[in-house]
């Protein structure tokens, strides 16, 4: 959901910073199955309420592909007390913000307000949950703003269809293999019973964690949580599947020409483990040694040294089950895909034999402190943190420990676990290239 209520609050939560000290937070269940996690933080009269739900594009039936992202929409077209197209003015004329998002694992919604709005922001989840209208005229609207939008950021875009074509290759047992926007002719096809199944089936107390973060008195709070979400019924186990892959035989060459682009692109894919793993730590400080700012290793050598490349680049997209570890580059002029793969397998090959320097190594700490800092930085973000490390970590409490891993990450496992990961042959090499012109 990509539509913002702006407002001074807005504003004020992202000034609300939260430095290095520990977040406190209290937890608990209702007996409906609803997980609850509170932090108190009354040096801002703001307020967030946010509730993520265990479900994301990985739970979709593979024929019936972008029910979690469409629901996204969806859920924000009203509900049984709140009309239709006036969730939005609702929070607006109240001095708040409301925003959602869906990835491959859950799917998140929030309301930022002034904390003496915070029983509205309770009533307006506990209304989403509860009462959502699923009617045949927000599915057909919703269908086409869905539409646009893979028109706009997919379709149309330049390098939009590259996570495509790369996690359909890297996974082909795990639903990791479409994308979250998922299928337009899925949900074409789909009729009205399969939305309201899919409501059904997932939104329930049972999947979903409430955070509520920032200027707010505890008991006082609980009292209206119970009011609001304890009377909803529990609803039936929702069970997360176990998809195992098969070893990369490769490498595996892929090719995909795009007329939305000019300059071709050379993509590297590695499937790496889940982000609750211990190497998927390591592997995000790999990616910043080799392409995290002007003095990482593949910018200073590709782009301000040698000239060969527009841009280069190394991530770590950890998700709840496996990672997909993502490397490449745009070259410049003459320069071939080829010769960036290569310049590109260098470095990492050095990263798998040698230990890196005292003085990279420090930097890496440093930046991992920076981004834990930054990451809890306001009441909005401890909320996202809270219900994340729930949610997909199982484990709370690494809002305030999570550091600690990285902290704990040696120069001999970054060595190892480049080694362990990054091979030619269990990787995909995705050629992203321009639109070749029919001569005819």
């Amino acid at each position: 959901m990509k539509k913002n209520c702006l407002s001074f609050f807005g504003v004020l939560f992202s000034m609300s910073l939260v430095f290095s000290q520990e977040v406190a937070f209290e937890e608990y269940d209702l007996d409906n199955g609803m997980h609850v996690i509170l932090h108190q933080d009354n040096n801002v009269p703001v307020v967030t309420v946010a509730v993520s739900y265990h479900v994301g594009s990985k739970n979709e039936n593979p024929n019936k592909t972008g029910f979690a992202h469409f629901f996204e929409h969806l859920l924000f077209e009203g509900t049984k007390n709140i009309e239709r197209g006036e969730w939005f003015k609702l929070v607006s004329s109240n001095g708040g913000s409301n925003n959602a998002t869906t990835n491959y694992d859950r799917t998140y919604y929030y309301e930022n307000f002034p904390s003496n709005n915070l029983e509205l922001g309770l009533w307006m989840e506990s209304e989403r949950l509860l009462h959502p209208v699923i009617n045949q005229i927000g599915v057909d609207t919703q269908k086409e703003v869905v539409q646009e939008e893979r028109r706009l950021r997919v379709d149309n875009a330049p390098y939009g269809r590259w996570q495509e074509q790369m996690f359909k290759n890297l996974f082909t047992k795990h639903p990791y293999n479409w994308t979250v926007i998922g299928s337009l002719e899925h949900l074409a096809s789909a009729s009205l019973e399969d939305f309201q199944n899919f409501n059904k089936k997932f939104y329930v107390p049972n999947n979903a964690v409430l955070v509520v973060a920032g200027d707010l008195e505890i008991e006082k709070t609980k009292k209206m949580i119970q009011d609001y979400f304890g009377p909803i019924p529990r609803g039936a186990d929702v069970v997360q599947n176990t998809f195992i892959e098969d070893p990369i035989q490769g490498p595996v060459k892929v090719k995909f020409e795009d007329p939305n682009i000019q300059i071709p692109l050379i993509m590297m894919g590695y499937r790496t483990p889940g982000q609750t793993e211990r190497d998927a730590y390591v592997l995000d400080m790999i990616s910043t040694y080799l392409s995290d700012g002007k003095s990482s290793k593949l910018y200073k050598k590709l782009v301000d040294d040698k000239k060969m490349a527009l841009q280069v680049f190394a991530f770590n997209g950890s998700q709840e089950d496996y990672g997909a570890y993502i490397v490449g580059g745009l070259p410049v002029g003459e320069t071939s895909l080829e010769d960036i793969m290569k310049e590109v397998d260098e470095e990492i090959v050095k990263v798998q034999t040698e230990l890196i320097s005292e003085k990279d190594y420090q930097k890496l700490q440093n930046k991992a402190e920076n981004n834990f800092v930054n990451s809890n930085s306001s009441i909005a973000g401890i909320a996202g943190s809270l219900a994340n490390y729930h949610l997909l970590y199982d484990d709370t409490s690494l809002i305030n420990t999570q550091i600690d891993i990285y902290r704990s990450i040696t120069r001999e496992e970054i060595r190892d676990v480049a080694a362990k990961y990054l091979k030619v042959n269990e990787r995909v090499e995705l050629e992203y290239l321009p639109e070749q012109k029919n001569a005819n």
